[in-house]
């Protein structure tokens, strides 16, 4: 068989399933927008007074983005800004990439 009838690799297949996992809640979906439309860093105040969530909700999805590199932390002495990652979020494959055989970005953007 040659290379394009062949599966993903299941190291890639897992690092892809985690970003899918990652925007598969329609909040997370809302902050990644809200955080790439902004284009500029947010404190957590800021993502609940902008998308009407609770403050833990928005830390439990801003801990979960971040972990898979979509978003961004810096820290400011008790602080925590988040910003969207460019770089992760453009390498994004779409559904119909990966089932298409299409040629995937490189998951190491994110990490």
């Amino acid at each position: 068989m040659n290379e394009s009838t062949q599966p993903l690799d299941r190291a890639a297949a897992e690092e892809y399933a985690s970003w899918f996992r990652a925007l598969a809640d329609a909040t997370r979906i809302q902050i990644v927008s809200l955080l790439a439309r902004r284009r500029g860093p947010m404190s957590v105040g800021e993502v609940v007074a902008a998308s009407g969530v609770g403050q833990s909700t928005v830390s439990h999805h801003l801990k979960i983005l971040a972990d898979v590199g979509f978003v961004l932390v810096e820290r400011q002495g008790t602080s925590s800004l988040y910003r969207i990652n460019e770089q992760c979020v453009g390498a994004f494959p779409t559904a119909a990439d990966v089932v298409m055989g299409r040629p995937l970005p490189d998951a190491r953007l994110c990490d």
